[in-house]
């Protein structure tokens, strides 16, 4: 494999970043929302990201082959320090340390931002199937997050009842 870089995401990568989230949405569980957004509407989404967190975009040879944002965990200033965190990649990109390497770009850029709680709001199986594994909760348990809740059978998706659980990674000291 070629050599992957990261770098901010621009508006103009709306385009390709939909095209790696259309999958999700159209064959997956992972992602809960059930209709393919607008370009425009994601163009929203990312504008509105880049206001105040990161961004960011894995390129290998010209074109991106995932990507990973930070949002705002609790819409109050006394949640400032806490973030949740998303990460999608297209499904031939998995296992290669792709993921890896861009959610420690996006943990140093929030760390820089006095950043110290990080969360992850995951789709969670009750029986794995062919829309939903236990591929995210491990991938983020590698990395050092823990689980801290399950809410049960909260989202529905080809007509099957699905878990969400939390997942928390604190990087800094809570002084």
């Amino acid at each position: 494999m070629s050599v992957i870089t990261i770098r901010p995401v621009i508006p103009e990568d709306a385009a390709d970043i939909l095209a790696i989230y259309s999958y999700y949405v159209g064959k997956t569980a992972i992602t809960f929302e059930l209709e393919v957004p607008s370009l425009s509407e994601f163009q929203a989404r990312i504008a509105k990201t880049l206001t105040k967190y990161p961004y960011l975009a894995t390129v290998r040879d010209g074109h991106i082959v995932g990507y990973a944002y930070a949002g705002t965990f609790k819409d109050r200033a006394a949640y400032d320090h806490s973030v949740e965190l998303t990460i999608y990649l297209p499904p031939g990109e998995r296992g290669h340390g792709t993921g890896r390497k861009l959610y420690k770009a996006l943990e140093n850029a929030l760390s820089s931002m006095g950043i110290i709680n990080l969360y992850a709001c995951i789709g969670d199986p009750i029986i794995e199937d062919e829309h939903l594994t236990h591929n995210s909760e491990n991938f983020h348990a590698h990395l050092g997050f823990t689980k801290v809740g399950t809410f049960h059978k909260c989202g529905r998706k080809f007509g099957r009842w699905y878990n969400m659980i939390w997942m928390e990674k604190i990087i800094g000291q809570h002084t």
